[in-house]
């Protein structure tokens, strides 16, 4: 998505028991990385177990090296990745437990990679036969892949010994939130339109959340059978190049779906992240921007990048500006389970038209 605008200023980096806790805060990436280093994801398993992949290159057309930043509760540091050789990018990472983490990627040929951590080392795992990976998704003690196979999406559940596939509901799958192996919900679209469906262990069941065109989900929080929650962009038709697209914010009440409004009026929902308690606790916006006040020149103003939810309403956050880089393009949310704090892994504009690693932190 198109650069967030801030304002460029000295952050000095804070350590975690300086920093303040009542807003985002720019977390230093190690020393040593690529010119276009960019993170793609991130999971974190407690306050001093937490996990970021991506990639970095020496050039924006050049192939990347899988990378795997790993957070011990003061710094991230770079990890070892013995036996990995590979060109490639590394686009999604879950845990299950700390001891039992999984990142999937694609090489510069294009063939899938899976890579395990056990507890103590990085290895790689042998990816389903002929699938393109793009995200795995763990939760409810249960791993699933999300994928493709000669040109049609799949789905995969880990079955113990291997890989097993399931049912797919119409349409695309973008987002996973896994509670049980018989209570899976997924974000997507279907017939050009934004939808949401529910796997019961038996059968998918779809609903179409917004029937906009070009509108869709990828993003989808299941708090309970009557609070479900799924955030993407709202459609659109015709106009000019660039014209800016909606936000689109759902919430399922147990019977119906329903749109949720947003202190933003254009960007597109990327990351949707619970609270202590499993409730929804943020709502991430990509290249947010709101109407300025009216007869103002540009008519638009950055809007938010974060949104906190308090059950009633949503509390508006920006990123801290960085120096020396630009605007984020992208920002994943990984909670710390049990706990208020939170990071957002992305990448933002560098320096001579390069891109940069970037790590936010709340709480």
């Amino acid at each position: 998505m198109a650069a967030l605008a801030v304002a460029l200023a000295v952050l000095t980096p804070m350590s975690p028991a300086a920093a303040d806790t009542s807003s985002w805060q720019h977390v230093p990436v190690p020393a040593g990385l690529r010119p276009q280093t960019g993170l793609n994801e991130a999971v974190a398993t407690g306050p001093d177990r937490a996990w970021a992949v991506g990639a970095d290159a020496v050039g924006r057309e050049a192939p990347g090296f899988p990378l795997v930043l790993r957070w011990d509760g003061t710094s991230w540091h770079r990890q070892s990745l013995p036996g990995v050789r590979w060109q490639g990018d590394l686009l999604s990472v879950a845990a299950t437990s700390p001891s039992a983490v999984w990142a999937v990627g694609r090489d510069a040929a294009g063939g899938a990679r899976l890579l395990r951590f056990d507890g103590t080392a990085w290895s790689e795992s042998r990816p389903p036969a002929r699938v393109a990976l793009t995200k795995v998704v763990a939760g409810g003690g249960e791993t699933w892949l999300i994928g493709t196979r000669d040109g049609a999406q799949v789905l995969l559940r880990r079955d113990g010994r291997g890989w097993q596939d399931m049912p797919v509901p119409p349409g695309a799958v973008y987002g996973l939130h896994v509670k049980a192996a018989d209570d899976v919900w997924a974000a997507g679209s279907a017939d050009s339109a934004a939808a949401v469906s529910h796997w019961d262990g038996k059968e998918w069941q779809q609903t179409i959340v917004d029937g906009f065109p070009r509108s869709a989900v990828g993003s989808v929080l299941a708090v309970s059978p009557t609070e479900v929650w799924a955030g993407g962009s709202a459609g659109f038709i015709g106009g000019p190049p660039g014209r800016p697209i909606p936000p689109l914010l759902v919430r399922f009440d147990g019977k119906e779906w329903s749109r949720v409004a947003l202190p933003t009026n254009f960007g597109g929902v990327t990351s949707l992240a619970p609270n202590a308690s499993g409730g929804l606790g943020w709502v991430a916006i990509a290249n947010s921007l709101k109407w300025g006040p009216p007869g103002s020149s540009p008519p638009l103003v950055p809007g938010p990048d974060f949104a906190a939810w308090n059950g009633q309403s949503f509390a508006e956050y920006s990123e801290p500006a960085v120096a020396g880089e630009g605007d984020s393009s992208l920002f994943r949310l990984a909670p710390v389970p049990g706990t208020s704090t939170v990071w957002s892994v992305g990448r933002a504009a560098g320096p001579g038209g390069t891109f940069a690693p970037r790590i936010l932190r709340f709480g």
